[in-house]
């Protein structure tokens, strides 16, 4: 470029550096960008909220962490962070109506792994703290049942023989084929999953030994012909039953999985959209 006899325009120069800062690292929190940059945390907020404005920078809920928006990028199906930031709103949305919380898990070799949550905006409860990169139960919680249900028969079988590899209390339904046969029947033909009877949110340890006093139902999100993540509704089993939770919030869980792939197809993933569901049980075809 020629060399232009004019000043430099010195926040702008900070607002590309915060930028150029982010996409190096990823995801960065305030804290962080103020060591990286030795810009003051006021400024900083200031630029990232503006480029927030300008869909450059998303920040998630789990963590507070800011991000490169994926317009800024490829997009990928695989990319968690571009599901995160595609269901992040999504999410926030559905807590500041229902006021219960959601998390969004994506399946990992033998378990599903918590990516975000709207915990922190919700008003009757908050889940305990998990950081991002939980793992949760494939075949208790009802993130993982809502998976295996839907996901691929190449998928299932693989996750199958995972958790077979490894003789654990918590894989025991993995031996049991008829068990394995009748839960993903039940959960397709309902078009979500619901916890197994026995589950009380520890990854290895029965309802009996640990409960964390909660019930949670879960629908996949696909893109195309897979499942990329599932989202989940939890609440207090002392506040409401499953059935009323259903009765109640089922298709506002519906309409939020529809936003997220409908977000998906607008960016060019997940092909056309499917025909609505009328029924509430359209969501199987494995």
């Amino acid at each position: 470029m020629r060399n232009y006899r004019v000043k430099p325009i010195e926040s702008l120069a900070r607002g590309l550096q915060v930028l150029q800062t982010l996409q190096e690292v990823r995801a960065a929190s305030l804290h962080d960008l103020h060591l990286a940059t030795g810009i003051p945390k006021a400024t900083l907020t200031r630029i990232l909220w503006t480029a927030h404005q300008q869909g450059l920078v998303w920040q998630r809920m789990v963590d507070g962490a800011f991000l490169p928006s994926h317009t800024q990028h490829r997009v990928e199906p695989d990319d968690d962070a571009w599901l995160v930031e595609t269901a992040s709103p999504v999410l926030d949305e559905l807590a500041g109506r229902l006021q219960w919380p959601s998390v969004l898990a994506v399946p990992r070799l033998d378990h599903m792994e918590t990516l975000e949550t709207n915990s922190t905006r919700t008003y009757f409860d908050a889940l305990p703290p998990r950081p991002r990169g939980y793992r949760v139960n494939m075949l208790g919680s009802a993130s993982g049942r809502a998976y295996l249900a839907f996901c691929t028969e190449r998928e299932f079988e693989a996750v199958i023989r995972r958790l077979r590899q490894r003789d654990a209390p918590a894989h025991g339904l993995a031996f049991d084929d008829e068990a394995l046969r009748r839960l993903v029947s039940t959960t397709r033909e309902r078009g979500y999953g619901i916890r197994a009877p026995d589950f009380g949110g520890d990854y290895s340890r029965p309802r009996s030994e640990v409960d964390d006093g909660r019930e949670s139902i879960a629908m996949p999100v696909r893109v195309g012909d897979r499942v990329v993540a599932t989202i989940n509704l939890t609440w207090r089993r002392q506040v409401l039953s499953t059935t009323g939770m259903i009765q109640r919030h089922l298709g506002d869980l519906r309409r939020a999985v529809d936003d997220v792939e409908a977000r998906a197809r607008a960016v060019g993933l997940g092909g056309p959209p499917r025909a609505p569901d009328t029924t509430g049980q359209d969501r199987g075809g494995r």
